[in-house]
C-alpha cells in the first residue's frame, strides 16, 4: 500500500513538473500582476502569502496560520530541497506569491521556483563581476531579497545595480546604476514598494562612502528622489536644512573619508503618518577620533530616520548611538507597533540595534519612550531615560589605546530579522 501511495504521489508531482511553461509563466504573471499598492496595504491580513519582506509594512513577521502547534511541530519533514552550489552567505527572505516562491542567493542570483514542488522555474543571473565584488563587500556577497509588485521583481544587485524583471520570465525590464562604482558601494539589502517608489540602499561605510537611500519610480525606473544621510563637502553646499544641521556636529574634514552612515538594511513603512523609516549605519572610518577629531555626535550616523515618501524629506530622526566609534550600525530590523505605555496608546518604532539596548520610539515624533539592555553591555551604563541619550562608561572609547568591549562590532544583534506578536506584545530575535 504505501508503496503504490509513493508510486501515485510521484506521477502527481511528475505532472506537476511537467505543465507547460507557458501554462506556468502566465500563472506568475496573473498572480504577481495583482500584487499593487492595494494588496501590499493588507499584507497582514494574509499570511497564506509573503508578499514584502517583513511580511506587511509594519515589518512585523507575525503569521497568522495556525495548522502547525505544539501538538503537531514534531511530525513536520522534509518536502523538497535544492542545492544551490555555494557556501557563500545565503540570508535571503523568499516572497511568495501563490504558491511561487521568489529568493536570492549569493551574487545577487535571482530565483524562481514552484514552492509546492520544488520545481526551479528560472534563474537570473545579474553577472557581477566576482574579481571586484568579492573583494569590495565587507561581509560577504549576500543578497536579503526581492520585491514583488504589479508583475515585476526588484532586486539590488552587489555591483550597486537596480534591477526589475519580469516575475514570470525573470527578463529584466529595466535596471539603474544607484552608486558611483569608481566608489567602494555595494548593495546587499532587500528593496522595498511603497506606492509605486522602490526604495534601496546601499554599504560601504568602512570603505571610505557617503550613505544615501534612493527611490526609483517602480514603473520606468526614473529617479524619484535620494536622501543623504550625512553631510558631504560643506564647499559644495548642503542638500537640505536637516543636512545643514547635522553638518554642525561634525568637525575636521570628514567628507575625504566618506563619513559612512549607509543603509545597507532596514526600512519600515507608516502609510497612514505618509512616513519611511530609514535605519543608517555606522562612521566610517570607524574611529570617530581620525573622521571627526574635534568629537561630536556625527548626525545621522547610527539613527533612524523618518523621511516623508512622497519627497524624502526629514521629519524626524532618533540617534541610537551618537559619535558611534564601535560599529554599533541601526541598520537592524524596525517593527511598527501600536501599543498602551503608561496608560495611553502610543505608535511606536522598535529596535534592536548592534548597540546592546533596545529602543521603543514614538513613530510619530522620534520620541524617546525607552531603552533596555538586551545583551551584555560594556560601553554603557544606561541610556539616560530623560535624555534618550546612552550614559557612556569612561574609558570606553578604544580610539587611543585598545579597550574590551561588549557588544563586539558584531554586534549584540545583527542583520538577523525579528518578529513581534501583536496580542503577546512579545518581540523574538536572535542576540549574540
Amino acid at each position: 500500500m504505501k508503496t503504490q501511495l509513493a508510486a501515485v504521489v510521484t506521477a502527481c508531482l511528475t505532472l506537476l513538473t511537467l505543465a507547460p511553461a507557458a501554462d506556468i509563466t502566465e500563472q506568475i504573471r496573473r498572480v504577481t500582476g495583482a500584487i499593487g499598492d492595494e494588496r501590499l496595504l493588507a499584507a497582514d491580513k494574509n499570511s497564506n502569502d509573503w508578499i514584502t519582506h517583513g511580511l506587511d509594512y509594519a515589518e512585523t513577521r507575525f503569521s497568522r496560520l495556525d495548522q502547525i502547534t505544539t501538538g503537531n511541530v514534531n511530525e513536520l519533514g522534509l518536502a523538497w530541497s535544492f542545492e544551490l552550489g555555494t557556501r557563500r552567505g545565503i540570508e535571503a527572505t523568499p516572497i511568495v506569491v501563490d504558491g511561487f516562491m521568489f529568493f536570492t542567493g549569493p551574487w545577487s542570483v535571482v530565483y524562481a521556483f514552484d514552492a509546492r514542488t520544488g520545481q526551479k522555474i528560472w534563474e537570473w543571473d545579474p553577472g557581477v563581476d566576482k574579481a571586484i565584488y568579492g573583494d569590495r563587500a565587507c561581509c560577504d556577497v549576500v543578497n536579503r531579497g526581492v520585491a514583488v509588485y504589479k508583475g515585476r521583481l526588484y532586486v539590488g544587485v552587489l555591483d550597486g545595480r537596480l534591477a526589475a524583471l519580469d516575475a514570470a520570465t525573470g527578463k529584466p525590464v529595466w535596471q539603474q546604476l544607484t552608486v558611483d562604482q569608481q566608489k567602494s558601494y555595494t548593495i546587499t539589502g532587500a528593496p522595498r514598494v511603497y506606492q509605486g517608489k522602490v526604495i534601496i540602499g546601499n554599504g560601504g561605510a568602512e570603505y571610505g562612502v557617503r550613505g544615501y537611500v534612493s527611490a526609483y519610480d517602480a514603473e520606468t525606473g526614473a529617479l524619484a528622489w535620494r536622501i543623504y544621510t550625512i553631510p558631504g563637502d560643506p564647499a559644495k553646499g548642503f542638500e537640505s536644512p536637516a543636512i545643514a544641521t547635522a553638518a554642525k556636529t561634525w568637525t575636521g574634514e570628514w567628507w575625504k573619508l566618506g563619513g559612512g552612515g549607509t543603509c545597507w538594511n532596514s526600512f519600515a513603512y507608516d502609510p497612514e503618518l505618509g512616513l519611511i523609516f530609514v535605519g543608517t549605519g555606522n562612521g566610517g572610518p570607524w574611529n570617530r577620533l581620525y573622521r571627526s577629531p574635534g568629537g561630536g555626535d556625527n548626525l545621522y550616523l547610527s539613527s533612524i530616520l523618518a523621511l516623508r515618501i512622497a519627497d524624502g524629506s526629514y521629519v524626524w530622526h532618533y540617534q541610537t548611538t551618537p559619535g558611534d566609534s564601535w560599529d554599533f550600525t541601526a541598520t537592524e530590523h524596525m517593527i511598527l507597533a501600536d501599543m498602551e505605555i503608561a496608560g495611553r496608546p502610543r505608535k511606536v518604532i522598535m529596535q534592536a540595534p548592534k548597540n546592546g539596548f533596545f529602543y521603543v520610539v514614538d513613530r510619530q515624533t522620534g520620541e524617546f519612550i525607552s531603552a533596555k539592555p538586551y545583551a551584555s553591555v560594556t560601553w554603557a551604563s544606561e541610556v539616560d531615560p530623560k535624555t534618550g541619550r546612552p550614559i557612556e562608561i569612561p574609558g570606553s572609547r578604544y580610539e587611543t589605546a585598545p579597550k574590551p568591549m561588549r557588544p563586539t562590532p558584531q554586534g549584540g544583534h545583527n542583520w538577523q530579522p525579528m518578529a513581534y506578536h501583536p496580542q503577546t506584545g512579545l518581540v523574538y530575535f536572535p542576540v549574540q
